[in-house]
């Protein structure tokens, strides 16, 4: 006997066996499927008014009790900006097999989904949305022997979320996640949350934001009404924190050394015009481009930010232009002390001092006393602007980082 030979014999008897047992499993739902469904054996609809009698797709399960169906959702975020899946569940009595089979549970195929009733769920908020279909429609639906009815699908949804900006980018957006029914009113149809964690998300990491579940936020008293009918609805909400590292790096550390750059003219002469003038504009230049970048048309942090430094950098350009009219002011009030009538004085060998004091003052002198009250000037500025700058750090970053947050308006 070839060992080799032998094997190959068992694996092919195996194959046999298995892929019979496999049919006649087959069968057996098939056989359960038609039987509920009232499909020919090939899985296309019979008959339609003995159809009728068994299964109608076209209304709810509990339609002639006069009772809404309940259904109970859940959401799984795969990622945000990705995929979406959303499982939906509820109790068909007409679905009931019990015993028929021995089966836990019936998986459906994407043709025969279709006869089998589905509610009309929508999201009302869904600004553009699609359904993965590659490389078949991305559809899942189990039927249970008491009737319950597992369904999910996989989506791609672009949600609307009405967001507070007062605080960017310090801020914290709470954007909803709402579901409803199109057509069937609460009289036909409601919906559950299933579970104390609906909603759960996976990999939601985004450059700018991080994104946590609000567990304690779930709602199923909303209620979508258009006239007289009311249309059952339920609601999540989704916190997103942003980042704030970002924008330290790019636009709060960036701007603060523009500031602390403006104040180094302060320790320029300021008989130096060109070194002091290009420091200044340079400065309030470069302030205006990065502000022109970060600007919005609302009044948020980040605008108050910028406008302040640009003001500092501002201030500390036309400082230069006081210094040098203190350092004019005090010239001329010293001239005008020189303009006397002369005194004639004794021919003597020795002179007062008073006229050695008179010699000593002159143009020099007046131009010494200027710029001993332009350097006064500038000594002061050294100490008032950080202190300046330093007190509105202390404010904004306690503002923005404690008041609370505005709620959104949905």
């Amino acid at each position: 006997m070839i060992p080799g030979f032998t094997s190959s014999l068992l694996l092919v008897v195996s194959e046999i066996v298995f892929s019979a047992f496999l049919n006649a499993e087959s069968l057996s739902r098939q056989a359960t499927l038609n039987s509920l469904l009232g499909l020919k054996e090939d899985g296309t609809s019979g008959n339609h008014d003995a159809n009728r009698l068994k299964y109608d797709s076209s209304i709810a399960p509990d339609f002639e009790l006069d009772v809404p169906t309940e259904v109970r959702v859940r959401i799984l975020i795969q990622n945000i900006y990705s995929v979406t899946e959303t499982s939906m569940k509820w109790e068909d009595k007409r679905l009931k097999y019990g015993n028929t089979s021995e089966l836990p549970w019936l998986e459906l195929d994407n043709k025969i989904m279709d006869s089998v009733w589905v509610p009309d769920t929508f999201f009302p908020n869904e600004k553009k949305a699609r359904v993965h279909d590659v490389t078949v429609p991305n559809k899942m639906m189990h039927l249970y022997k008491n009737g319950t009815v597992l369904y999910s699908i996989r989506l791609s949804l672009t949600l609307s979320c009405s967001m507070q900006l007062h605080k960017y980018p310090m801020d914290v957006q709470i954007c909803p996640i709402v579901l409803a029914s199109y057509a069937y009113t609460t009289e036909n149809v409601i919906y559950r949350w299933e579970g104390p964690h609906p909603v759960h998300l996976n990999h939601a990491e985004m450059p700018q934001f991080g994104a946590e579940v609000v567990d304690n936020a779930f709602t199923e008293s909303c209620k979508e009404s258009y006239g007289e009918n009311q249309f059952a609805c339920i609601q999540g909400f989704i916190q997103l924190n942003r980042k704030v590292g970002y924008y330290i790096v790019q636009v709060f550390v960036p701007s603060i050394l523009i500031v602390v750059l403006s104040w180094v003219s302060f320790w320029v002469d300021h008989d130096a015009v060109p070194a002091r003038i290009s420091l200044g504009v340079l400065t309030v230049l470069t302030m205006t481009t990065q502000s022109s970048g970060a600007l919005q048309s609302l009044p948020q942090a980040i605008d108050v930010w910028m406008f302040t430094c640009l003001i500092f950098v501002f201030v500390a350009l036309i400082e230069y232009s006081y210094v040098n009219v203190v350092a004019r002011g005090a010239q001329k009030g010293h001239s005008r002390k020189q303009d006397r009538p002369i005194e004639l004085q004794p021919l003597t060998k020795e002179r007062p001092e008073s006229n050695k004091d008179n010699m000593k003052q002159g143009g020099p002198a007046g131009k010494s006393v200027g710029n001993i009250a332009a350097r006064r000037v500038d000594k002061i500025s050294r100490f008032l602007f950080p202190v300046a700058f330093v007190v509105f750090n202390i404010v904004f970053w306690t503002y923005y980082s404690f008041v609370p947050h505005p709620t959104n308006s949905s």
